[in-house]
């Protein structure tokens, strides 16, 4: 007797243990469908878990970079249509003074036109400070400030710092978000430093008498604003090309990222078909465990002997 009883416990406690580890593999895909993840745990598959880590990290990364990529390029966009307007100031610079370099205009028409030019050089001014779009100095480099002061004298000064920081694209890569405001303006004539903003303002001067020849003064004018719109047009190519690298960079991180998330999905995501087909297959299973048990736990020997 002790026999039987000893075996019908290890038969229920047995029984009982099977149907349970049916029902926790039952929830478990359940939760797998639910959650679109096949690991729960690191503990289910340790390497596997480890590769999904590394990916989250890559695509953390990756996110910064796009972030970069995203502040550097409407940096870079906004100094293309900066140096358009400059490009566009300069074209109008040059009309005037061919205009003054003409003998045949009064000495109130050249005044005229050097009024002109120095508000022309005070928007350039402006523009030479305009904002990038965390609202620091476009043409600062990395100061916080204003590109460019007026001196005592009226004259424009640089305040800048020297280079423009560099924004990281991913994968060692990094741009440049603009240009200082001296990579542009400032050009070298008859070997001899100088900006756009001193030509055109000490034209403008000239021009309202503070020249003995204005006419003069526009005609050798003229060279060095050509100087100047060349120098704004490289800047511009400049730009260009940043921008192109960016767009370069963001196509390759774009699909770096999709064949992550394709590895992803590979290593942790649900396989719906099968994963339900499995569920469907537990659970017949454990009804049919849970039938049978229940018509063998009603048998009794006195059945038997009736």
């Amino acid at each position: 007797m002790t026999v039987i009883a000893t075996s019908t416990s290890a038969y229920f406690d047995r029984s009982v243990q099977d149907m349970a580890s049916l029902r926790a593999r039952a929830e478990g895909l359940q939760k797998q469908i639910g959650s679109g993840q096949k690991l729960a745990r690191s503990s289910d598959n340790p390497l596997a878990a480890s590769r999904l880590r590394s990916l989250t990290r890559t695509d953390t990364l990756s996110a910064i970079d796009t972030a970069n990529a995203g502040h550097a390029a409407a940096d870079l966009k906004l100094a293309d249509a900066a140096l358009s307007s400059f490009a566009d100031y300069i074209i109008r610079a040059q009309e005037l003074t061919t205009q003054a370099a003409s003998g045949v205009l009064s000495p109130s028409q050249r005044a005229g036109i050097g009024t002109e030019l120095l508000a022309i050089r005070g928007n350039l001014v402006a523009l030479a400070n305009s904002r990038d779009s965390a609202g620091h100095a476009l043409f600062g480099g990395e100061t916080a400030g204003a590109a460019y002061t007026l001196d005592g004298a009226g004259n424009a000064v640089y305040t800048g710092s020297a280079a423009v920081g560099e924004l990281t694209l991913g994968d060692g890569q990094s741009v440049r978000h603009s240009l200082t405001g001296p990579e542009f303006l400032n050009f070298t004539v008859a070997g001899s430093a100088t900006d756009l903003l001193a030509v055109i303002k000490s034209l403008g001067e000239a021009l309202q008498g503070a020249a003995a020849d204005p006419a003069q003064a526009a005609r050798n004018a003229l060279g060095s604003l050509g100087q100047a719109l060349d120098a704004v047009t490289t800047g511009q190519t400049q730009i260009g090309a940043r921008l192109a690298w960016i767009d370069l960079t963001t196509e390759r991180r774009t699909m770096l990222s999709e064949m992550n998330a394709g590895e992803q999905a590979g290593i942790g995501g649900t396989d719906m078909a099968s994963t339900i087909a499995e569920l469907q297959q537990v659970m017949l299973v454990l009804e049919a465990s849970q039938a049978s048990f229940a018509k063998l736990a009603n048998l009794s020997l006195f059945d038997l002997l009736r």
